[in-house]
């Protein structure tokens, strides 16, 4: 969405994607999104590397390899949300004559 909305790093109650209408990027809302998103990025490092160990192990039985995947899954999802929402605020890109 690009018409000056920015898209949070979380949903609602009902799943539905939550935007937020500002004029500042550093309005707390913001900042809270910001620090969020952060998070989420720390968080799919960890996961990333919980899911490398497992599928290295060659005794990880399928609950700890659906566990990984699971848990990879939601990381993922929520990458490319952060993903989204930061390539909707930057600028398009202009040529030069």
């Amino acid at each position: 969405m690009s018409d000056g909305l920015r898209l949070l790093p979380w949903s609602t109650p009902e799943g539905k994607p939550c935007y937020l209408s500002t004029d500042s990027g550093h309005s707390r809302l913001s900042l809270l999104a910001d620090d969020v998103e952060a998070a989420q990025l720390d968080s799919g490092e960890q996961v990333l590397a919980g899911a490398r160990a497992v599928l290295a192990d060659q005794a990880a039985g399928e609950r700890a390899v659906r566990f990984a995947l699971t848990r990879a899954s939601e990381s993922l999802a929520e990458v490319l949300r952060i993903a989204c929402s930061r390539g909707a605020r930057v600028p398009p890109h202009r040529r030069a004559p």
